[in-house]
């Protein structure tokens, strides 16, 4: 931890010395400098925007509105400009002012109109960005910053955010997993994730894994929400909700062809075209991945996407969103293990099963309305369904003290067969998971202002009803790499979902708001069990059914408040609940186990500050007081392949906090901005109660996968001339694989410590204003760090080494 700091402290000097140097005309005292540009954001009925987005185009200056809806803008040279003033949920709108010396432009900005906007539900209040009125600690990436970060995996924006834990499986982020405040990651199974509001997972309630993720180079925003305020959301209220956020049509037309290239046969291109005509807004793209070996990966992703927006009348919008997604990858669940990776490096990225192939196809369309009563009362409603087949054909192996090679062994050995347990011999035989899921759901929302009591309120009522099915079929091939052979195993689950809920905001005060909600949750799920093995019998069909219902009520109270302009204090408690997979509950001879349902109470404290133009602030204090903490021991998370088990009562607790520094307007730097910013988490997950494993009594020992540290950091630069830097760090304290906290690495390499590493990136960018271009030059893992990502799911992942990719962006 001491020499990532140090290292970020030596890069950040090299830089501000570098550039002091550049323009050191360009630098003014802080108290020499010169306000030119003040003025207000508001709506037509007067209502103040705070934190709306002001740029002066073709500069690097700009601002954001303060809570009453004000801005300043300081140190811009005698000339005509452009002000671009932007604000999510109302159209965009430049308007042209003048500098003379000496006399301050004031101007009064006025939104007109909601423009074309989807009537889509999202996470967070949609006019406060910086969220002075949300219940909780929230994060919200926009377009701008994931183009800064140019992410080779979307796992590089999510760790812009603090609390969350991202931990690399293939090194592209195509199956992300997600671990916030200290939760598993494996399979983000702890959060909710959604794409403009609807659901992600294979199937939400009974199988939350994310085999497939929103690639996150189409994204326009990405909004992480960590605390009460996600009561309204469901079925997870664990660990958080994120939601990714896609680009809504344009007023005008406007495109872009964005081409990406580099290392291992990689290609990434992306075409966006959007429009408006008449009453129709119409955006659409289309994305292009490929690689022939990045690390050990292979892949090959077709992702097409389009909106449709039609203005009904004044009261009324529609929006029509369909996608289709293909992936097909070499991806695997069998790692190196120790004694390959103590050989050092050699064997990193070797290709064990090379004919282990995943294919995942998604088909999803979603409707999205919104109704205007009158400006008091709004209905929302969201309707969608979506498909998603996951074909998994893995290679099945073998591991034993003895290293004895299996009978269908065809030869193939990695590892040390000197070494006991140390020999990994593949076998001629071939394990295909097949799944297909379905899912459809419908939520009305109705959003009411009104003034009870004389005080004004925010009223949020609404429904949401769900359906979901699987079918699983296990087909073991004779040999290696085939499709085809004996169903040994199929199935069918499905669920039915109904959630109410409500979330009142009561304004008591001017400085003081109060948000109470609950929820209520019903789930009706069964597994219908259609062909297995028998102990003693072998293979048969049957007919083994049984299903379970879930009830539960879950509540949350949270606040804000604001002394002062530049301070807004915030805090809140909720209840955590998450249900039982269904493939969990319900064992597969068709009996209803005792798995309850993951709960826990969650409190929160936190603190936000701009105390001065170059300085923001946020931090807050966490506790996460599980009853019953659900850990998986899935293959996916390395266990045997038996699904979750309870874990009993855990306690996560810790702190996170954000600063950004503005040092172009600390040091008055006129044609160059500068910004560095850093998140850092501090936590501790342990277990909260007795619990014996093995004869050890693990009360105390830290959960799986929770580090201790985790620091994300960035060195921001952007001149006038068009050149651009980005300077990464990140950095992850040590973790322990399993339960009982082993230190020694097991020889397979699935148990023992991971120890702490940091990686480093750069992001070069050059825009050519007059050429409607960028280009842009990536490195990641600039030291090429060799460090152990995860020891899942069956095996050491290594961290991608060093990457550099080059890219072009033409817009129209």
């Amino acid at each position: 931890m001491a020499r990532f700091s140090v290292a970020l402290i030596l890069v950040f000097g090299l830089i501000i010395g570098v550039f002091a140097n550049v323009e050191a005309a360009t630098f003014i005292g802080d108290n020499e400098k010169s306000l030119v540009i003040t003025g207000k954001v508001s709506t037509l009925e007067g209502e103040v925007i705070p934190f709306a987005n002001i740029l002066v185009v073709g500069t690097v200056k700009g601002a954001y509105t303060e809570l009453d809806g004000t801005f300043q803008i300081f140190d811009l040279v005698d000339g005509e400009y452009t002000v671009k003033v932007s604000a999510v949920g109302y159209k965009s709108f430049t308007r042209n002012v003048q500098v003379r010396g000496g006399q301050i432009s004031e101007l009064d900005l006025i939104f007109e109109e909601t423009g074309v906007e989807m009537p889509q539900i999202t996470v967070i209040a949609s006019k406060d960005r910086v969220f002075s009125r949300v219940p909780g600690s929230v994060t919200y990436l926009d377009a701008k910053e994931i183009q800064t970060v140019n992410p080779l995996s979307g796992n590089e924006v999510l760790r812009r955010s603090p609390g969350v834990h991202v931990v690399d499986e293939e090194g592209l982020g195509m199956r992300v997993n997600i671990g916030i405040r200290g939760l598993d990651p494996d399979r983000s199974r702890s959060v909710l994730v959604l794409e403009d509001g609807v659901p992600v997972a294979l199937a939400p309630y009974g199988e939350p894994e994310m085999y497939y993720t929103p690639a996150m180079d189409r994204m326009s925003g990405v909004e992480i929400l960590k605390g009460s305020g996600q009561v309204l959301f469901g079925p997870q209220t664990i660990g958080g909700v994120v939601n990714y956020i896609t680009a809504n049509p344009p007023q005008e037309e406007e495109g872009s062809v964005y081409v990406q290239g580099g290392q291992g046969g990689f290609f990434s291109g992306i075409v966006n075209y959007g429009n408006t005509f008449g009453n129709t807004g119409v955006q659409a793209n289309l994305l292009r991945k490929s690689a022939n070996n990045v690390g050990a990966t292979e892949f090959d992703i077709t992702d097409f996407n389009t909106k449709f927006l039609f203005n009904i009348n004044e009261k009324s919008e529609l929006g029509v969103k369909l996608g289709l997604y293909n992936e097909s990858s070499n991806a695997t669940y069998i790692g190196i293990n120790q004694v390959m990776f103590d050989r050092g490096g050699e064997e990193d990225f070797v290709r064990m099963a090379p004919d282990d192939r995943l294919d995942v196809r998604r088909y999803s369309l979603s409707f999205s309305h919104q109704y205007r009563f009158n400006k008091n009362v709004r209905l929302r409603t969201i309707a969608y369904g979506y498909s998603t087949t996951r074909n998994w054909n893995r290679q099945d192996f073998s591991i034993n003290d003895n290293n004895t090679p299996p009978a269908n062994w065809t030869g193939v050995v990695w590892g040390d067969r000197e070494v006991p347990g140390g020999a990994v011999f593949m076998r001629d035989g071939t394990g295909n998971r097949n799944r297909q899921f379905e899912v459809g759901g419908i939520e009305p929302r109705l959003e009411i202002d009104h003034q009870l009591f004389n005080t004004k309120n925010e009223l949020i009522v609404g429904t949401r009803y769900l359906y979901e099915r699987a079918f699983e079929q296990r087909v073991n091939g004779t040999r290696a790499g085939v499709k085809s052979g004996n169903l040994v195993e199929d199935e069918v689950r499905t669920g039915y979902a109904l959630s109410a809920y409500f979330q009142n905001k009561v304004n008591i005060t001017k400085k003081v708001d109060v948000n109470v909600g609950l929820r209520f949750e019903n789930f009706d799920y069964d597994r219908d069990i259609r062909r297995r093995s028998f102990a003693g019998l072998g293979l048969r069909d049957t007919v083994l059914v049984a299903g379970n219902v879930i009830n539960e009520i879950i509540p949350g109270v949270g606040f804000n408040y604001r002394p002062t302009q530049k301070i807004n204090l915030f805090g809140g408690v909720h209840k955590g609940f998450a249900p039982p997979r269904t493939k969990d509950a319900i064992t597969s001879l068709g009996e209803a186990l005792d798995l309850e349902a993951e709960r826990s109470v969650n409190y929160e404290f936190g603190l936000r500050t701009e105390p001065a133009t170059w300085l923001f602030v946020e931090a807050t204090g966490f506790v996460m007081d599980f009853s019953n903490q659900v850990i998986p021991v899935s293959e996916s998370s390395g266990g045997l392949g038996f699904g979750l088990v309870n874990g009993g009562a855990t306690l996560n607790r810790g702190v996170e906090a954000a600063v950004v520094m503005d040092f172009s307007n600390l040091l008055g730097m006129r044609k160059t901005k500068l910004t560095y910013d850093i998140n850092a988490t501090y936590l501790r997950a342990t277990f909260a109660e007795d619990r014996f494993i093995n004869g050890v009594n693990i009360n105390g020992n830290r959960t799986p996968y929770a580090p201790d540290w985790f620091v994300n950091s960035a060195l921001t630069l952007q001149t006038e001339s068009g050149f651009g830097l980005r300077l990464v760090g990140n950095f992850v304290g040590r973790q322990f694989g399993d339960e009982l906290n082993t230190a020694e690495a097991s020889v397979d390499g699935r148990i023992g410590v991971i120890p702490s590493y940091k990686v480093f990136d750069a992001v070069f960018s050059y825009e050519v204003s007059k050429w409607h271009s960028r280009f842009n030059l990536s490195i990641k893992n600039l030291t090429d760090e060799r460090y152990i990502a995860s020891r899942r799911p069956q095996g050491i992942r290594v961290g991608l080494p060093r990457f550099i990719t080059a890219g072009y962006e033409f817009r129209f």
